[in-house]
């Protein structure tokens, strides 16, 4: 499939596409004999990967060391699990921070509703 095709099927611009590649954070897409991209299953398999952990918040260098190791074959497999689980454990600790912050405006915004009630209460309309 083309550039835009695979743009349009993974919701990343053609740009972002091109430096993916050129940074290394997918690997190189095949191209036809006309030297054009053409994404495959393999390459939107890569970018929806890269997508999701980017979206995540996974560092471009981890995910760039990744994709180095993955093009070295199976001799790194360790390494990438390695990866892996630094960054899942970065993650977790990422959610459970966000969760605390999630409590935390919770009770605010309950109490400012409450505090709103007791205003609304307190408001003289016929001045």
């Amino acid at each position: 499939m083309t550039i835009k095709e695979a743009s349009q099927v993974t919701g990343v611009s053609a740009d972002t596409l091109r430096y993916y590649e050129r940074i290394g954070l997918i690997p190189p897409v095949p191209r036809n004999e006309s030297g054009i991209r053409n994404y495959d299953e393999a390459s939107i398999g890569w970018i929806n990967f890269i997508k999701c952990m980017c979206g995540a918040g996974l560092p471009i260098e981890a995910l760039i060391e990744y994709v180095a190791l993955c093009k070295e074959g199976d001799k790194t497999e360790a390494s990438r699990k390695a990866i892996l689980i630094e960054q899942r454990d970065i993650l977790q600790q990422r959610i459970e921070s966000l969760q605390k912050t999630l409590v935390k405006l919770n009770y605010k915004i309950d109490n400012y509703g409450h505090l709103n009630q007791e205003a609304i209460k307190n408001i003289k309309w016929n001045e």
